[in-house]
C-alpha cells in the first residue's frame, strides 16, 4: 500500500499547484490513499467548505489541520458535519468535529488518520501525547494501519513523539513549519517519521507570506496583514510504502515538485 500525504497547502497558488501537480504524482506512484494538511488553504488562513470541497474533488481522502483550523467563522459548522476534515484531537473536550478517521479503502483494507498538535511555542492543549496513546488505542481496535499528522513548532517535540510511537503507529508525519526537513527515516520498530513534510504553496515568500511584509513585521515589529504570495509553487510530500498486514512502513521517500 501507497499513502502521499502533502505539506501544508497555501491559499490559492498552494490549490492551483496541487490541481496541476497531483495527477502527474499519482500517475508516477501509484498511490492508494491521500492525505493533506489544509489549515492554511483558504486565503492563508483557514479554511472554507468550498474549498475543502474543491480538494476533494481533486483526489484527497482525509484533510488535516492544526491552529488555523477556526480562522474561517464557517469552519466551526462544516466540521462538525464532514468527518473527513479533521481538527487536533487533543482540543479540549466538547470542540466541535473530529480529530480521527477510519475507513476502507479500494482494496478492503483498514486506514486511520489522527491528527495532533504540539504545545511547544503553540497555543495551551491538552498533553498531545497522553491524547494520541488513548486514540491510538482505540483506532488499533479497527486498524494497524495508522497515520499521525503532528502538527508542531519544535523539532524536539515532534522527534519525541515519533520515537513515543515506533511500532504502534504506520507513520508521524510532522507539518505547521512549511520547510521541509531532510530526515525522513524509518525508526527501528517500522515506524516512518519525518519532522515536517514542507509546504504545498507560493516558492517566491516566507513559509507562504508575502515577503515583504513578513520582513517588514521583522524591522519594526508593528501589526501587520499577512496576505499570501503568488507566483510560482511548490508542492511538498512524502510517500508512505506499507506493508499493509502489519502496518509497518517499508520506506518514505520525499517529494517537492516545482510548477509555474
Amino acid at each position: 500500500m501507497k499513502v502521499l500525504f502533502i505539506g501544508d497547502i497555501v491559499g490559492r497558488a498552494g490549490r492551483s499547484t496541487l490541481k496541476e501537480g497531483l495527477p502527474k504524482i499519482t500517475e508516477r506512484v501509484k498511490t492508494d490513499f491521500i492525505v493533506a494538511n489544509a489549515e492554511n488553504a483558504a486565503g492563508g488562513v483557514g479554511i472554507t467548505e468550498d474549498i475543502a470541497k474543491e480538494l476533494f474533488s481533486m483526489g484527497i481522502d482525509v484533510l488535516t489541520s492544526g491552529n488555523h483550523i477556526w480562522d474561517k467563522k464557517e469552519a466551526i459548522q462544516y466540521i462538525t458535519r464532514e468527518n473527513r476534515l479533521l481538527r487536533p484531537a487533543n482540543y479540549p473536550e466538547g470542540v466541535p468535529g473530529y480529530g480521527s478517521f477510519v475507513t476502507k479503502i479500494s482494496s478492503g483494507e483498514k486506514i486511520a488518520v489522527l491528527n495532533v498538535s504540539g504545545r511547544v511555542f503553540m497555543g495551551q492543549m491538552d498533553c498531545p501525547f497522553q491524547v494520541a496513546k488513548r486514540e491510538v488505542a482505540k483506532l488499533k481496535t479497527e486498524t494497524n494501519i495508522i497515520i499521525i499528522d503532528f502538527h508542531g513548532e519544535a523539532t524536539s517535540e515532534k522527534s519525541a513523539f515519533g520515537w513515543l510511537f515506533d511500532g504502534e503507529v504506520t507513520a508521524v508525519i510532522g507539518t505547521h513549519t512549511h520547510v521541509q526537513t531532510a530526515d525522513e527515516k524509518i525508526l527501528p520498530k517500522g515506524t516512518a517519521f519525518i519532522t515536517d513534510v514542507g509546504m504545498t504553496g507560493p516558492v517566491d515568500s516566507v513559509i507562504g507570506v508575502i515577503k515583504e511584509q513578513v520582513i517588514e513585521r521583522f524591522l519594526t515589529h508593528m501589526p501587520k496583514r499577512f496576505e499570501p504570495a503568488k507566483g510560482p509553487a511548490m508542492l511538498s510530500a512524502v510517500v508512505i510504502d506499507i506493508d499493509s498486514k502489519t502496518g509497518r512502513a517499508n520506506g518514505i521517500q520525499r517529494l517537492q515538485l516545482g510548477f509555474s
